[in-house]
């Protein structure tokens, strides 16, 4: 009986599906000229220039942590990724051997200031408010009001003229997305300029049905991860082309306002506009998570490496002058490996009295990981967040713990945070990160994400 109901909820999903199709009039929807740029293998890329060395046609990797099995590929060449089958998430231990195989670490900062001068450039070309850095090698620009006094007449002629300019004064090739808006100059990037031999690709209202429409799998398409295409596919939504002639009302019943968004997306809709002033939000929640340098089987070093992590959490916690009332970790197993309940790792949270301590949020993380822990599986990847965000400036004593001892705490938490921005993070460490296992140190140095939550921490 279940079964049939089933079956016919499907059919009444796909019967709504084609009787239904809303057209968008593409003539009343903005027209601009948006720019979508990315560097090609951009760490790879600026390590081939700065040994003088062709980055489309030299076999080289940068890799973190080379130096021990567990080493991770950052960033690949083209010709490695052509030759070699190397993603950006290898291994070393998995790595094919080529004699002609450029291995290199990464050095963070010299592409942050690499990508200062490729934004830098792009400058020239366009007004601050018609220019957004979306990544560290990905970056958007409207030259709507730029192609006049450039003397071009199509915004194709322009992007050819930025590829020149930026390839002249570094060496480094940049692939361009051209859309009507930004969406469309990021699918036009994304799934055509990177196969093109000229490296540009045009994308327009008129291209949808031909081109979005043929994207595929859906995962292909801007917004929609493994998670939401099986959501999709329960409603019999298979292909962005079903998406595009789906009910827009029966889409937000089910999917809310991203429904809705997806809808307008899949005809190549997308209304926002680089020149806007936009409300940035506060954040809603802080966390880290690490690819570990290796499989870790010892409870004291995980437990060492969560501890760094509430650390560092709870500094960025009081920088924002917040506090938390929920703490989540998660944990991931080594690859291969699963536990009595068919998991490849857990995530799990607890709801607390709110606080930015670090001595009260460490022992609550620790707390939710004994309570969880399975013995005699390795890990490899941790992550901690503090969730349910307040923003207060008073401090929230725990009714169970002495008034004084608090404040003390507190105080010191302050100070620590104080010396750290001022002499850098290393200046001021728990003896503990100092044992094997511990990463905070070492992570330090690096910049962005790669710094294992010490952003912003006076690393």
């Amino acid at each position: 009986m279940l079964l049939s109901q089933n079956r016919t909820l499907v059919r009444i999903m796909r019967f709504e599906r084609t009787v239904f199709c809303m057209k968008f009039d593409f003539s009343k929807e903005p027209r601009r000229d948006v720019l979508c740029i990315d560097v090609k293998s951009f760490y790879a890329s600026v390590e081939c220039v700065e040994r003088g060395l062709d980055s489309l046609k030299t076999m080289l990797i940068v890799m973190s942590g080379a130096d021990n099995a567990g080493g991770l590929v950052l960033a690949a060449s083209p010709m490695a990724k052509k030759v070699l089958g190397i993603s950006n998430v290898t291994r070393k231990d998995e790595m094919p051997d080529h004699p002609d195989l450029l291995i290199v670490p990464p050095r963070m900062n010299l592409y942050m200031k690499r990508n200062s001068e490729i934004n830098n450039l792009l400058k020239r070309f366009v007004a601050d408010e018609d220019h957004s850095v979306f990544s560290v090698d990905e970056s958007f620009i409207d030259i709507t009001a730029s192609l006049k006094y450039f003397n071009c007449d199509t915004a194709y002629r322009l992007a050819k003229i930025i590829q020149r300019v930026i390839y002249n004064h570094m060496g480094l090739y940049v692939t361009i997305g051209i859309g009507d808006n930004p969406m469309l100059a990021k699918l036009a990037l994304d799934n055509e300029a990177k196969n093109t031999p000229g490296f540009v690709a045009e994308w327009r209202y008129e291209n949808v049905e031909e081109k979005v429409w043929a994207l595929s799998p859906i995962t292909e398409f801007c917004g929609i991860g493994k998670r939401m295409a099986a959501r999709l596919k329960m409603s019999g939504i298979e292909s962005i082309y079903d998406l595009a002639h789906a009910d827009p009302y029966i889409l937000k019943q089910r999917f809310g306002v991203m429904g809705l968004q997806l809808h307008a997306h899949s005809w190549g809709i997308d209304r926002s506009f680089l020149g806007e002033k936009r409300q940035v939000a506060k954040e809603k929640s802080f966390g880290n998570s690490q690819v570990l340098p290796r499989d870790y089987a010892r409870r004291d070093q995980i437990e060492l490496v969560l501890k760094e992590l509430s650390d560092q959490l709870a500094t960025r916690l009081r920088n924002a002058n917040c506090q938390t009332e929920c703490v989540s970790i998660f944990v991931g197993y080594s690859k291969g490996q699963v536990d009595g309940l068919g998991r490849s790792g857990w995530r799990k949270q607890l709801k607390i009295a709110r606080s930015n301590n670090t001595k009260v949020l460490t022992e609550h993380v620790l707390k939710l990981f004994r309570e969880n822990y399975v013995p005699e599986i390795d890990i490899r990847n941790l992550g901690v967040s503090f969730g349910k965000l307040v923003w207060a400036t008073t401090l929230q004593l725990d009714i169970f713990s002495p008034p004084e001892e608090q404040i003390i705490n507190t105080q010191l938490d302050f100070l620590i945070d104080k010396i750290r921005r001022k002499f850098g993070f290393k200046s001021l460490i728990h003896a503990s990160s100092l044992l094997d296992g511990a990463t905070a140190v070492n992570r330090s140095g690096l910049v962005g994400g790669h710094a294992g939550g010490n952003v912003g921490l006076g690393g």
